[in-house]
């Protein structure tokens, strides 16, 4: 008797929704979860009269699956996924695949392949985006790790994966060796936090300097999603932002909920992950710092109301020159700085994807694939990954998105604005790290010499570190310069 094709252990809302997206693909699915009550229910509700089956013990589940068995865990990343893996392997065999799809480390990910190496047990590391919505109706998926299994896994990936408007072509490739997958998903992560910083700061001008209200900022907002800017994260800003309270007190329109919600934002790692693999690698990512900084910074809210009682500073101020050139400023320097955050991600995915004697990871990435699978599904989906996708592969080893003939154009004709706009950050004491970072990473890099030799001398001063000559490229020196 043919048993069940794929499993999937969690049943929260994500590994719900993906085991439900599996089944009406046309593979049968096991379930199973820690709590059986849970497995019991979503065979009772979601799963009823679907090709889908449970266990309450974990060999019975294994029992139900056709070998090799593709199981994919949904559980949460760190101490639940390593208890997990202790937990069944003893009930796996060799050729089975075991699947990691929660936001895991990348080297936590390579760790459990090569403890389970022995066993022949292949692990895979696959990076899931798209939230409740995407993993039931198609998400962007991220899969990196032993080709073989990939392989074996590619036609229900193929099936699940959302697909992308253009060309209909699914959001899914294999990313890479060992923990390529995670290491994907991790930077995915870091843009779509340097991309919701920089659509709050657009929002902190508009609202704060332009003096919009709340209604005007959600046609704004749709606007915007009608143009370059069109992207997922564009979209759900038009629909929370003016979204009435269900909380109001008072009669008439109800008061926008954004306005009621405490501004100190979670986090739940993966943005400082990216921020240390830009050290480890040494590839300045600017503008994902500063949204990592600011999510820390929006923490400290009691020493932030203190602060804001006697630190001095310009208070903002509304605008009194025309507002439809400033709202188009702040849409300029939304663009050209959501460039640099894709820029650097996408250094970043280069810089990993050299050899390890070159300061890589060596995870064999092709590169062009990679913001393919982003088009659709994701939460960082956006019109103009169609572009960067095109960038990437007329030119694979690009080396900088700001390079790329398209991009530099559009950044040649919107950068006025976004100086403009960052002074009148400064101008009305609004912090905009993200918009500034990004500006200050588009001036650093395309300028042929920086103030780095003064700092050179000042290392060689004091620690006799030694410096290169402009004539002598390659051969060091150093200065007795207390002699002089």
């Amino acid at each position: 008797m043919p048993g069940q094709a794929f499993g999937v252990i969690g049943l929260e809302v994500m590994g719900r929704n993906i085991a439900l997206n599996i089944e009406r693909n046309g593979f049968p699915i096991a379930v199973f979860n820690r709590t059986f009550s849970k497995t019991q229910e979503f065979l009772a509700d979601e799963a009823k009269g679907k090709n889908a089956k449970g266990a309450e013990k974990i060999e019975d589940f294994v029992k139900l699956l056709d070998r090799p068995r593709r199981i994919l865990m949904m559980v949460k990343a760190g101490f639940a996924t390593d208890a997990t893996i202790k937990w069944i392997t003893p009930f796996l065999e060799p050729g089975d695949i075991l699947i990691d799809g929660g936001n895991s480390l990348y080297t936590d990910t390579e760790r459990r392949a090569t403890e389970l190496a022995p066993t022949g047990i292949k692990f895979f590391g696959m990076g899931v985006s798209g939230g409740e919505e995407g993993a039931l109706w198609g998400p962007s998926i991220m899969p990196g790790g032993d080709r073989e299994s990939y392989e074996h896994l590619k036609p229900i990936l193929d099936k699940i994966a959302a697909k992308a408007p253009s060309d209909g072509v699914p959001c899914v490739t294999y990313c890479g060796e060992r923990g390529a997958g995670h290491f994907v998903k991790m930077v995915h992560n870091g843009i779509e936090y340097g991309d919701m910083q920089l659509i709050a700061e657009a929002y902190d001008l508009l609202k704060n300097v332009g003096g919009l209200n709340n209604h005007q900022l959600r046609e704004v907002f749709a606007e915007w999603n009608r143009s370059e800017l069109q992207s997922f994260l564009i979209d759900i800003t038009e629909k929370v932002i003016n979204f009435g309270d269900p909380q109001d007190p008072t009669d008439g329109p109800p008061r926008p909920l954004v306005e009621q919600i405490r501004d100190v934002v979670g986090m739940k790692g993966t943005g400082t992950w990216t921020i240390k693999a830009g050290l480890d690698l040494l590839v300045p990512i600017p503008t994902m710092a500063a949204a990592v900084d600011m999510r820390e910074l929006s923490m400290l809210k009691g020493e932030r109301e203190a602060a804001s009682k006697v630190l001095s500073g310009p208070s903002p101020a509304k605008t009194t020159g025309d507002l439809k050139q400033f709202i188009n400023d702040v849409k300029d320097a939304l663009y050209c700085s959501k460039i640099a955050s894709y820029a650097q991600g996408m250094a970043l995915l280069a810089a990993a994807n050299k050899t390890k004697e070159q300061g890589g990871f060596d995870f064999k990435m092709n590169l062009p694939d990679l913001p393919m699978i982003w088009r659709a599904g994701c939460i960082i989906r956006a019109v103009f990954l169609e572009e960067i996708t095109q960038a990437f592969k007329k030119n694979p080893s690009l080396p900088n998105l700001f390079l790329d003939d398209k991009f530099k154009e559009m950044v040649a004709a919107r950068q006025a604005a976004w100086r403009r706009i960052i002074k009148v950050g400064v101008d009305n004491g609004i912090g905009l790290p993200a918009f500034s970072g990004s500006l200050a990473y588009y001036d650093s890099y395309r300028r042929a010499r920086l103030p780095g030799n003064l700092i050179q001398a000042q290392r060689d001063f004091f620690g006799a570190h030694t410096y290169e000559r402009t004539e002598k490229p390659g051969t060091f020196i150093h200065t007795e310069w207390s002699a002089k």
